[in-house]
């Protein structure tokens, strides 16, 4: 039998959703701007993403509807 390891929490955003919405929503105990930026430097995948043109629907969210984003840290090995 293989050995579970613990998953790393992750929700799915919301429509519409960017950095902000979901850090009011995963960690509403911390400061907005810290949230968000904690919440940045655990997703480089999807904040560092190319922006969308300019006039497209998400113009200035980087955030998918189909994104994983990480609410806690990498784990230890």
């Amino acid at each position: 039998m293989a050995d579970l390891r613990p998953v790393r929490r992750w929700v799915s955003p919301g429509p519409g959703e960017g950095f902000a919405d979901i850090a009011r929503r995963a960690l509403p105990d911390l400061p907005e701007a810290e949230a968000v930026g904690r919440l940045q430097s655990w997703n480089l995948h999807v904040f560092l993403r190319a922006p969308a043109p300019p006039g497209s629907p998400r113009a200035g969210n980087p955030v998918l509807p189909s994104d994983v984003i990480f609410v806690e840290p990498p784990l230890p090995a």
